[in-house]
């Protein structure tokens, strides 16, 4: 056997006791760095399986307004960054009355700059382009931008907030308040999964121009591309929209627009735990019910000027309606809230449109710089928890203030008055169902105050049935006397165009009493306006 000399048999096992050293001691260094890395790989999200914020959603026949599933569908939920559609509805407004253009500039100011995540890292001083804006909602979901269309188009975020609450009692969403421009968190900031679905197919409806920014699936700004938050956008068939939206108190929430064989749908969920499984209730929400939506051509209704009513599962007559409002204008009825999710039938699928003319809300808007100024109203988010930094040091604009001297104006006419004429008697008679003969009995109300004593009133409605006028002061009337025991009940009639509406307020008041009577009445989500008589 040969032998291998000695001297090269003691340099081969001391060059492999080094190589053994060297990688020990190469492992150990590198351990604390990769049980970093794996950590970090596997840590559990904020959402975690313990995480189960107030569930909600709703599946809507965006061509007949009937409601195909629904669970909790008028319970009060924070919007989160769902918030932006609404600022983005009253953009595209602007766009579309030509007082503004998608090359426009808008200034950035410091509040817009200081926002929480997600934004753009706009700084103070500088501009962004309108169209920019846009984009940058709907991929980013940026709160800094939010603001800056805001303070834009309002003057400041608050004047702004309350425009978009007034928007909202225009086209029926009865149950949502704003308090900022992007939905970062504020507890008085609600809204429901009914009054989400008639957003989504309104500003669709009315905006088929500027809606298609909804699609976009990214957007490039300054060398960085965003990618759009909605994660069903070319993985579901048919979704083109719309929005995305989580705080920690909000869950995660979704609004989806879904076109398919004729068919279209507009979904809502509200309160995910996670981006992943909201994301999977929503596809089972649109594979389950988008066969059950009319397949019909629809008959094209304005709905700025009669908003879509969502059909409610067939109920015994609800209770009264609880509003949190900041302007008092006329609303289509109540839905009946169900006890548990459920899905419709189709024959309650197929129920009629039912369009309600409203009036809308005239304030004075900040002039655009470069642009004339005008005075016609126009009618946060992650699809992860990182994206959203809660915010809840800011305090709640005082909206009583902010209604105090609005004026209510006539409706504008229907541009296809054909289509509201047919719909009307069916409107009626659901509106005259919900008034009871007791209700309709009731002592006489007198039809303006014996004394106008403090020389301001606050209105708590506007109806188009007397009855469910004096139902409504009946409801208010204890809340009311707790405040100002002289306070007066009466109901004011008057004619807009063709409509007769019959104001339901109470009088006695000095303004201070008025404003801090419409504070509590708020706070018993009961809609109230202070006004001078």
């Amino acid at each position: 056997m040969h032998r291998m000399p000695l001297g090269t048999a003691g340099k081969i096992r001391w060059g492999c006791l080094g190589l053994a050293v060297t990688v020990a001691l190469v492992a150990v260094a590198s351990d604390p760095a990769d049980a970093r890395t794996r950590r970090k790989r596997h840590a559990k999200p904020a959402a975690a399986s313990s995480y189960s914020p107030p569930y909600a959603a709703i599946v809507v026949d965006a061509k007949t307004g009937a409601a195909l599933h629904q669970a909790n569908p008028d319970a009060l939920r924070h919007p989160a960054s769902l918030t932006k559609v609404m600022t983005l509805y009253l953009l595209f407004e602007r766009l579309e009355a030509g007082k503004i253009s998608l090359d426009s500039q808008m200034e950035v100011s410091t509040h817009a700059a200081s926002q929480a995540p997600t934004k753009l890292g706009l700084q103070p001083g500088g501009t962004l382009k309108v169209e920019d804006a846009i984009k940058g909602l709907v991929t980013k979901s940026a709160n800094d931008a939010a603001v800056v269309i805001a303070e834009t188009l309002g003057g400041s975020e608050e004047n702004f907030a309350a425009m978009m609450t007034r928007k909202a009692r225009a086209l029926g969403m009865r149950n949502t308040v704003y308090y900022n421009a992007s939905g970062l968190p504020n507890d008085s900031q609600n809204t429901t999964a009914r009054d989400q679905a008639l957003l989504g197919i309104a500003i669709q409806n009315r905006f088929p121009k500027y809606y298609r920014y909804f699609s976009l699936p990214s957007f490039v700004y300054h060398g960085r591309s965003l990618r759009n938050h909605n994660h069903l956008l070319g993985r579901v068939e048919g979704v083109d929209g719309i929005k995305t939206g989580y705080t920690r108190a909000s869950g995660f929430n979704l609004i989806s627009s879904v076109k398919r064989g004729g068919r279209q749908i507009v979904a809502v969920v509200l309160g995910g735990s996670s981006a992943a499984s909201r994301d999977a209730r929503m596809r089972s929400l649109i594979e389950n019910n988008i066969a059950l939506a009319s397949a019909k051509p629809a008959a094209q209704v304005q709905v700025a000027e009669a908003p879509l009513s969502i059909v409610p599962v067939p109920r015994p007559a609800p209770a009264a309606p609880q509003l949190a409002a900041v302007a008092s204008l006329p609303m289509p009825l109540p839905a009946p809230q169900p006890a548990e999710d459920q899905t419709v039938s189709p024959a309650a699928a197929n129920a009629p449109l039912k369009p309600v003319k409203v009036r809308t809300v005239s304030v004075k808007l900040a002039p655009l710089k470069g642009a004339p100024a005008e005075t016609e109203l126009g009618e946060g988010d992650a699809s992860d928890q990182s994206d959203t930094v809660e915010r809840n040091d800011a305090p709640a604009p005082d909206a009583s203030a902010e209604t105090a001297t609005a004026e209510l104006q006539p409706p504008m006419p229907a541009k296809r008055p054909s289509v509201i004429a047919k719909l009307q008697p069916a409107l009626a008679a659901v509106k005259n169902a919900a008034i009871t003969p007791a209700n309709a009995a009731e002592a006489a109300v007198p039809s303006r105050p014996a004394t106008t004593r403090g020389g301001w009133a606050i209105q708590i409605g506007a109806y188009e049935n007397e009855g469910e006028a004096k139902q409504h002061l009946s409801t208010a009337k204890t809340k009311v006397t707790n405040v100002a025991h002289k306070a007066e009940a009466y109901i004011e009639r008057t004619v807009k165009g063709a409509k007769t509406y019959y104001r339901a307020r109470f009088a006695g008041f000095d303004r201070n009493q008025a404003q801090a009577a419409c504070k509590k009445l708020k706070r018993e989500e009961i809609a109230c306006m202070a006004l001078k008589i």
